[in-house]
């Protein structure tokens, strides 16, 4: 059974239970999944950063549906785990570390099985290989041919992860060593390009991209806001005051019929996205491979995608 923390705008999102139940086919000896349960819970651990003691209860309501779905018989032998993301990462070491000590002693006295082990801070490159290996389980990729597999896209609120397998040379070549690793999976060994972008999740972007325009005064006036936005908005602690250019830059939009054109005040759409490709591009290694992969990106790019409708919920 697994917990996860990470961090997100809506501050964090702890997510868990999440258990999959699976057996092996007779049919054809794959794992097929019988079951999960899922839930998640809002805020989540890093936004407790300095209330570690409700950081840790705020974990209870999810204990509270494991046990109603696993059988009291079986609690003491259920492996219970929490391992948090980005949203830790990103926070002091001190302030992770009190939340994770707090979070070991609610775990402790759940009725599951927990090891000294049972809590920490979960690598970026795991997240990674946990992902992928996720969605290919799902979509049943794994026991086929390394070239049968999904590109796996995953964007946190904190950091937003890459993994592959590779299948050109040149991108083996072109990779930086500590972006590819080996893996063990169903008794053969299997090349991946992993790695994570802290920094870059949907929430920590948002930050880095609003501070580029963050005036002596503390105000930010982004290019990316209308001007006449005027909002408060919390990440990690601190809460910024943003606003839009201090110079507006002004559009003539058409009236309805019978009335006149007006011009109206609108985000400068150009400088956004300069802003945003600078903080980008300086990080963000692109295998060219990629462009005739199948990609499965999902987390915050399924929700924005079909919060603006540009896919179905489905």
């Amino acid at each position: 059974m697994l917990l996860t923390g990470g961090g997100d705008g809506r501050n964090v999102v702890a997510k868990g239970p999440l258990s999959f139940i699976a057996n092996n086919s007779s049919y054809d000896n794959s794992l097929k999944l019988d079951d999960e349960l899922w839930h998640e819970v809002k805020p989540g651990l890093s936004s407790f950063a300095d209330d570690p003691v409700k950081g840790a209860e705020s974990l209870l309501p999810l204990l509270k549906l494991a046990k109603e779905r696993i059988p009291e018989q079986y609690w003491s032998s259920t492996p219970l785990v929490l391992k948090a993301t980005a949203g830790l990462r990103l926070l002091p070491d001190e302030k992770a570390e009190a939340l994770l000590l707090e979070v070991k002693k609610v775990l402790s006295n759940s009725g599951f099985h927990t090891t000294e082990n049972s809590v920490g801070i979960m690598d970026g490159r795991d997240e990674g290989i946990f992902s992928w290996f996720t969605v290919n389980y799902l979509l049943d990729r794994i026991t086929g041919t390394p070239k049968d597999t999904l590109v796996a896209l995953d964007l946190g609120g904190g950091s937003t992860q890459i993994t592959f397998v590779p299948m050109e040379d040149d991108t083996v070549r072109g990779t930086p060593a500590d972006y590819l690793t080996t893996i063990s999976l169903l008794h053969k060994n299997l090349n991946l390009y992993t790695h994570s972008y802290l920094g870059l999740g949907l929430m920590a972007a948002r930050k880095a991209i609003l501070v580029q325009h963050r005036g002596e005064d503390g105000i930010i006036h982004s290019p990316c806001v209308n001007p006449i936005v005027d909002h408060q908005w919390t990440y990690g602690g601190e809460t910024y005051t943003i606003r839009g250019p201090e110079v507006p830059k002004y559009q003539e939009v058409r009236g309805q019929a019978g009335r006149l054109s007006e011009n109206r005040p609108v985000a400068d759409y150009k400088e956004c996205v300069k802003t945003c490709m600078a903080i980008i591009k300086e990080q963000v290694h692109a295998p060219k491979e990629l462009k005739a992969r199948e990609v499965i990106a999902f987390s915050y790019f399924f929700d924005r995608a079909t919060e603006r409708g540009l896919i179905g919920g489905q």
